[in-house]
């Protein structure tokens, strides 16, 4: 009932629009904003009936064929969208066979069909139709009501590249490490000296990251399953999220932030291109994980963006050697867990399993890179493993950077200050920052 309910509202609120040509896959000049398409009352009409028919019991599949015959391409977000929770049955072979008929897209029965469809679509750079918004808010807000506030409040979210991570969002206040229908966040968890993380073994990996005069190591499995830490170091509260994902951890403050006393990091579920969403739960704002650009609410009317700290991915042995004071999470991360060595069991092996769309080709796409923005904001991204072998015979000098091996990589300006630095999958460096150089000495 709250579904049929929810999308009879959005019928009431869908305005009509002017007609336009259809039936073609409008070019990327042609897409840069889904305002400059008008949306033809036949599409908004049609999409509203497969809504409703959705959910109902007697779903006879005309209402698909109906967004079809618009020959709107840009309907297939919404198709795509209703592909991530009908899965298998006659509904999914209905809206996979539609989705090609409409965008000439040939199946293919290798990939997920909404994994297959946004790609597609992000290929092409549809844009979004008027009123695909509300639409998408009545399918994916009966699955989890807390996403309701980032459609209400959405400020510069592009809900094309927004789907469903499979998990509902964390909503437990903070402090409470209790347990839950999500991927729960630890938050203040008990740590031990070096010498009492003798139980993790020194060739595994931890991310470690330097605060002040305290450092801290995550160990990697641990935050495999919490995904995200909001801790305290040397007296500044710091909100750690690991996109598992894309392979990146990463680092925030959160107590310097207009307009709220600080933040409490949380996983809402949902992905961007294959990179966790975050957000903060005193405002509601959802955040973008990789960039820290707050997308909804209150910290996005305010512009926040949130200021970053260095993660390293090093070994356990390197990390404490540099930093003999290191604190590390305790073993059963303070909530009394026994956490199994390797969580995702080879998840991501074959690459990403949630839509990216276009992979920059100059990498593969999930070659480690440690990725930084220089002074003049130029994206740089030094490649793993080229770089460890590079720096056997000396640092690595280029565009004015300097990389070194510590406790990990590190880059460091012309004064010899460290640019803050995170590794990840070339995919997710590359696509939030698409005009990222790289540097390729290695290949001269």
């Amino acid at each position: 009932m709250l579904r049929i309910l929810i999308v009879m509202a959005v019928i009431a609120g869908c305005s009509s629009q002017t007609d336009v040509e259809v039936g073609q896959v409008p070019s990327p000049s042609q897409t840069t904003s889904a305002e400059d398409n008008a949306t033809p009352t036949d599409l908004v009409l049609a999409i509203d009936q497969l809504l409703v028919d959705l959910y109902t019991t007697e779903w006879d599949f005309e209402s698909v064929d109906d967004v079809v015959a618009v020959g709107d391409v840009r309907a297939g977000w919404l198709l795509a969208d209703l592909m991530r929770f009908y899965q298998t049955g006659p509904a999914y072979e209905e809206l996979i066979f539609g989705f090609s008929e409409l965008t000439g897209a040939p199946q293919d029965g290798s990939q997920v069909g909404f994994v297959w469809a946004t790609n597609h679509l992000l290929a092409a750079d549809v844009p979004a139709y008027e009123g695909y918004i509300e639409h998408k808010e009545a399918v994916f807000t009966p699955v989890e009501d807390r996403w309701e506030q980032f459609f209400t409040a959405d400020v510069s979210m592009d809900w094309r590249l927004v789907t469903w991570g499979g998990v509902l969002a964390d909503e437990r206040p903070l402090d409470d490490n209790g347990p839950c229908n999500c991927i729960p966040a630890l938050d203040h968890p008990p740590t031990t000296d070096a010498a009492g993380g003798s139980w993790y073994e020194e060739d595994r990996i931890v991310f470690g990251l330097v605060v002040g005069d305290e450092a801290l190591a995550l160990p990697k499995h641990q935050m495999e399953f919490h995904e995200m830490v909001n801790t305290t170091l040397d007296g500044r509260e710091i909100g750690i999220p690991y996109c598992t994902l894309c392979g990146s951890a990463q680092a925030y403050y959160l107590d310097d932030v207009a307009g709220t006393d600080r933040l409490v990091l949380r996983t809402s579920g949902l992905l961007q291109r294959s990179n966790k969403l975050m957000y903060d739960l005193t405002t509601g704002s959802a955040i973008n994980t990789f960039t820290g650009e707050a997308l909804t609410g209150p910290l996005a009317e305010a512009g926040v963006k949130l200021e970053q700290i260095s993660v390293v991915a090093s070994t356990w042995g390197q990390w404490k050697t540099a930093h003999p004071d290191t604190r590390i999470l305790a073993r059963d991360g303070g909530v009394g867990r026994v956490y199994a060595n390797d969580p995702l069991r080879g998840r991501d092996d074959d690459g990403p399993i949630f839509p990216v769309g276009p992979v920059d080709p100059r990498l593969p796409v999930q070659e480690k890179v440690i990725g930084v923005i220089t002074a003049d904001g130029t994206p740089v991204a030094f490649p793993v493993a080229p770089a460890l072998a590079a720096l056997a015979t000396g640092p690595i000098e280029y565009e004015g950077l300097t990389v070194r091996l510590a406790d990990s990589l590190r880059v460091y300006d012309e004064d010899g200050d460290e640019v803050i630095s995170h590794e990840s999958f070339w995919f997710g460096w590359s696509q939030f920052h698409p005009d990222t150089v790289i540097w390729d000495d290695f290949g001269s």
